[in-house]
């Protein structure tokens, strides 16, 4: 019966630890994101940070991958989850320098 319960416990925490990793800041300062290029799993999300001093409008229009975080005011986060697999291209609507490439893997 211990035996069992350590079992479950491992296999809970180690569920809870791959909740956690599939999901990855993108920050933007400096009118830039983070990284130019990031690499995730179908249904892994992305949090946009804006850890810049102006509002920027992060978006794709990727079939598949659809979406537009209008506004997004200093200091604030959104999570935003990949739904099909290939290149996402990520950009910002305000600043059209600023582009991210998404690679989702089934």
């Amino acid at each position: 019966m211990k035996l069992m319960t350590v079992a479950t416990l491992v296999a809970f925490a180690a569920g809870c630890a791959a909740a956690f990793a599939a999901d990855k800041a993108i920050t933007q300062k400096g009118r830039v994101f983070s990284e130019s290029a990031v690499a995730i799993k179908k249904g892994d999300s992305l949090t946009f940070v804006n850890d810049d001093n102006i509002a920027h409008n992060i978006l794709s229009t990727t079939a598949g991958n659809e979406f537009n975080l209008g506004t997004q005011a200093p200091g604030t986060s959104t999570p935003v989850t990949f739904k099909a697999a290939g290149e996402v291209t990520v950009l910002c609507a305000i600043h059209p320098r600023m582009k991210l490439v998404v690679n989702v893997a089934d």
